[in-house]
């Protein structure tokens, strides 16, 4: 499940139907807070969520979820897309960043990345030996 955070109702929109037709499973939500407080919050496989946002950025999203021990990854979008901007936002645990407006084949490629991501990361948890008594 892919759960999208955005202010913009038009790019939740648009990410909505993108994705849909890929046949994902699509959640979308206007605020940080409306996606922190729902049910979909533990069931995510990865965000994408613009950086900035009127109440909680996306950033602080990161690290609210990281907090809590939500451990999906992250994709940023952001109308001002400079280097130290993606440099910030990689270095705090995304795994990319799409300059507005993007293309979908890039959307799909940085999805594919951090899907790959979440799989590898819980195929180690799977393989770590059991605690002994």
């Amino acid at each position: 499940m892919i759960s999208v955070v955005d202010d913009d109702t038009s790019v939740r929109f648009a990410i909505e139907n993108l994705l849909r037709s890929r046949d994902y499973i699509v959640h979308t939500f206007a605020s940080a807070e409306k996606f922190l407080h729902s049910p979909q919050l533990s069931e995510t496989s990865c965000v994408i969520a613009d950086v900035q946002m009127a109440m909680m950025s996306g950033l602080d999203l990161l690290r609210e979820m990281r907090a809590q021990r939500y451990d999906a990854p992250f994709i940023f979008m952001t109308a001002c897309g400079s280097d130290r901007i993606r440099t910030s936002e990689l270095n705090r645990g995304a795994v990319g960043l799409l300059a507005k407006p993007f293309a979908g084949h890039t959307l799909f490629k940085h999805l594919d990345a951090a899907l790959e991501q979440h799989r590898d990361d819980a195929d180690a948890l799977d393989n770590e030996p059991s605690a002994q008594l």
